[in-house]
């Protein structure tokens, strides 16, 4: 194993340092091993070990619908029902996650 020696400075932000570090702590990896990780998988893919993307839809935000077009959403899906273009929950909840990364 090389000795790691080299040093990394990076400015983020406060919070997402924060949140990342505690998740990170409560999964027992210090940041130091999880950012050697990262870049250990960028060497093995060759590039950035995740798409990054910006989706071309957004998610529908029904509160801020009027009605006439949460009915008009609700229309559009029915018919899609109709039609056969569904897809199991399981797959949509993926395909949202992997989407919007969360």
């Amino acid at each position: 194993m090389a000795t790691k020696s080299a040093n990394l400075y990076a400015r983020i932000e406060p919070d997402v340092k924060e949140q990342a570090e505690s998740i990170l702590s409560a999964l027992g990896i210090p940041a130091s091993n999880a950012i050697n990780m990262f870049y250990k998988q960028i060497i093995l893919n060759r590039g950035l070990p995740f798409e990054v993307k910006i989706p071309t839809t957004k998610p529908v935000n029904v509160a801020e619908l009027t009605e006439a077009e949460l009915n008009a959403e609700l229309e559009e899906g029915y018919a899609d029902m109709v039609a056969g273009r569904t897809k199991p929950a399981r797959q949509a909840f993926a395909d949202i996650r992997k989407d919007y990364g969360i």
